[in-house]
């Protein structure tokens, strides 16, 4: 693997670099503050090729290489997680998923729309009752005349309540087990389709966050992604490109936690000198480049192959397990820098704190990405019951 970055890289990572600063850094308090999904960003994001960025051109995308798209998710991240989990959702979950799973009318018909940012999506995996154990849906889809008729609830969705289309994953035998699990394209203007804005968040303010009522939805036959028993790879192929969108903005956060603290440590004067010149602060400070240098290093292998079309759910998942941790505790850590002033949200640590969190939790928890890594070194499945 080279570590040098290609001049076009350097450029791409450059410019989302400059884009982060001019358009979402001052922006990023006052929509978390104000709890705003802010759709003049989104369109500004869109307006960069940044949603489906990963597409080939022929559908609308932007054709970056996987490494390409992690550099600029890296820089957004650092700008603002709400933003950068727009980015994620549309690009890894429902772009990604499409682009490895639909007929060419499918992927002719939805993608240059999702690109262009015409069109939200949003990834309707995770129910009240059904988080890591993605393969028991509960939600329903029911075969009729010419198509099918869905029915059940969906959690915890990113961008559920403006999404046009949504990717809903449903079971259409139970007896089939993940054998009849399903993924559909929903139109979500239909009456059966119903979000609702979950509120109260600990974190990730500015981002769109809903559950969803879905209650005799109807559907089409060439609204099916994939065949029926697909629904399962097409989740966990998706989840695979978000993690590693995840992890990437997670190195963000880490990059972001280091500058603020080094600007911080170096305005900040106790005891007639900047607090930078303390060894402990300065301890700090080097933990921090540590686990922030480590994390990009492994997002960037896991881009390196993904994009040399070799397996990588292994490093991914290593990525995204070691990216996430490191974001908390670098968060966490600025704040300690920041002593008081960090509590509060005139210093975007706060909001790294806050909004770090769940990228622990979400696209897999760390707890399930150590099982992915433990599979692969063991060869034994320790989720199926012996």
């Amino acid at each position: 693997m080279d570590f040098d970055l290609t001049d076009e890289q350097q450029l791409i990572r450059q410019t989302a670099r400059e884009f982060t600063d001019k358009e979402i850094v001052e922006q990023a308090k006052q929509n978390a503050r104000a709890h705003t999904f802010d759709l003049d960003i989104v369109k500004k994001i869109a307006d960069q090729g940044y949603l489906g960025a990963i597409v080939p051109k022929e559908y609308g995308g932007a054709g970056l290489d996987y490494l390409s798209y992690g550099l600029v998710v890296e820089e957004i991240g650092r700008g603002c997680s709400s933003v950068r989990t727009v980015i994620s959702v549309q690009t890894s979950l429902v772009c990604s998923a499409i682009l490895k799973w639909g007929t060419e009318e499918q992927k002719h018909h939805y993608l240059p729309k999702l690109c262009s940012g015409e069109w939200l999506g949003c990834f309707g995996l995770t129910e009240p009752d059904t988080g890591s154990d993605a393969a028991k849906q509960r939600t329903r889809a029911k075969k009729t005349d010419g198509g099918w008729v869905i029915n059940g609830a969906k959690m915890w969705i990113s961008m559920g309540n403006y999404a046009k289309v949504a990717l809903i994953f449903a079971q259409t035998d139970p007896q089939l087990g993940h054998k009849g699990l399903a993924c559909f394209l929903v139109d979500t203007d239909q009456p059966g389709y119903q979000p609702s804005v979950i509120e109260h968040k600990m974190g990730l303010h500015a981002s769109d966050t809903a559950a969803i009522s879905l209650e005799d939805v109807e559907v089409s036959d060439d609204q099916m992604l994939g065949g029926i028993g697909d629904g399962f790879k097409v989740a966990m192929s998706a989840l695979d490109s978000g993690r590693y969108s995840v992890a990437a903005g997670c190195v963000g956060i880490c990059q972001g936690c280091v500058e603020e603290s080094v600007k911080y440590a170096k305005e900040r004067e106790q005891f007639g000198r900047p607090i930078a010149s303390f060894q402990l602060v300065q301890a700090m400070i080097a933990d921090m480049v540590l686990k922030s240098d480590a994390s990009r290093m492994l997002v960037w292998r896991a881009g390196f192959l993904k994009d040399k079309g070799r397996p990588s759910t292994t490093e991914t998942s290593i990525a995204k397990l070691h990216a996430t941790e490191a974001a908390v505790e670098c968060s966490n850590t600025a704040i300690q820098i920041h002593g008081g002033a960090g509590y509060v949200d005139d210093h975007p640590v706060e909001r790294y704190f806050r909004d770090v969190r769940v990228t622990t939790l979400y696209e897999g928890t760390s707890q399930i990405q150590k099982l992915i890594i433990g599979r692969a070194m063991t060869g034994i499945n320790a989720l199926i019951p012996s």
